[in-house]
């Protein structure tokens, strides 16, 4: 069944200019990422942050930045920030899905409570209101490639249902705050995004491979590793917010590449790049793993005139080179086993994680 829930067919709305943001989930992986590319734009940048699964390292190099400041908030506790803004970015949540297996309840009240507190500050403030959604809200797609009038096809008590249904609900408040109480509102809806900053025991697919094949340890494949993925690289994840933000536009907008390859064909391009001769181990998958994923990229193009730039092997060496860095400095001050460990570790996760 497929429908416009959610008013996509209007015009994209005034442009914007960002003078002041405010980002939850600032200290994540994208939301640090985002973050930078406000900063370099010249915005002042209020990051809002419990670092349940984001950290203070990932935005510490903005640390004595005049233009940025960090508040340790749990949004789904009431919250608000002083002085004007423009812009509120609600990337707020657990993302991966160890992380919404360990915090269910917090990843249900981040779709929920925190996306209400983000959308009370932002009428506040008289602000645009960005939602980041997901793939996820599709759910194991019965369309393909996966367009924004697509009502997914997802199971809402399954082992994902606390992300999906989080998420969904997200995009249910934020329009019916677009809808009811004239709120200026955007969503976009991100495909697996992945670059520096990831974790290596967060279960997705990029950051296991890498930290595995580095170490020489087995990769570890779910299934056949038939089901397919569709990466960008964060700058282009980022870039496509950005532009959705200041265009305006109501969505949902997909943001995500459109190449389209399986979870095999992936582990084997990184082990490549890596120059590993690590063999390959084929776990069982996981309940609800969505077979296909594949975003259409017409409306972002169209509304937008974005497309993502970063190609697939570049992107990977650049996140390669990143966790190898990350591994090499613990190893040289103190633990030369700590790599392997934590390798180990993300073996043994990965068995019972989505190649998300």
């Amino acid at each position: 069944m497929s429908g416009d829930r959610t008013g996509s067919q209007e015009e994209a709305g005034t442009p914007l200019e960002i003078r002041r943001a405010v980002v939850t989930g600032g200290a994540g992986f994208v939301g640090s990422h985002l973050c930078d590319r406000l900063r370099d734009g010249g915005a002042a940048v209020v990051c809002v942050d419990n670092f349940l699964t984001g950290s203070p390292d990932n935005v510490a190099h903005l640390a004595g930045d005049p233009g940025f400041e960090l508040l340790a908030v749990d949004v789904n506790e009431p919250f608000d920030v002083a002085g004007p803004v423009d812009a509120v970015f609600h990337l707020a949540s657990p993302a991966s899905p160890h992380d919404y297996a360990r915090h269910p309840l917090a990843t249900l009240k981040a779709g929920a409570h925190g996306t209400l507190h983000a959308l009370e500050l932002a009428g506040r403030k008289g602000a645009r209101f960005l939602l980041t959604s997901t793939s996820e809200v599709y759910g194991d797609p019965k369309v393909h490639p996966q367009v924004e009038s697509y009502w997914g096809n997802v199971n809402p008590i399954g082992p994902r249902s606390q992300y999906d249904e989080a998420k969904r609900f997200a995009e249910a408040l934020t329009a019916t705050h677009r809808a009811h109480l004239g709120f200026d509102t955007v969503i976009v809806r991100l495909f697996n995004t992945y670059g520096p900053r990831m974790r290596p025991l967060d279960g997705r697919a990029v950051p296991t491979f890498i930290t595995q094949a580095l170490a020489g340890l087995p990769i570890t494949v779910a299934g056949d590793g038939s089901q397919t993925r569709s990466l960008c690289y964060v700058d282009d994840t980022v870039a496509g917010i950005l532009a959705a933000a200041r265009a305006g536009h109501p969505g949902p907008i997909n943001i995500g590449n459109p190449a389209e390859m399986s979870i095999l064909e992936l582990a084997e391009r990184v082990r490549d790049l890596c120059r590993s001769a690590a063999p390959t181990r084929f776990v069982p998958r996981p309940g609800d793993d969505p077979d296909l994923r594949r975003p259409d990229i017409g409306r972002a193009a169209a509304v937008l005139g974005w497309a993502p730039v970063v190609d697939l092997d570049k992107g990977l060496a650049a996140t390669i080179d990143w966790f190898a860095a990350q591994q090499a400095a613990p190893a040289a001050e103190a633990a030369p086993e700590a790599p392997a460990t934590e390798a180990a570790e993300a073996a043994e996760a990965a068995q019972t994680a989505p190649a998300a």
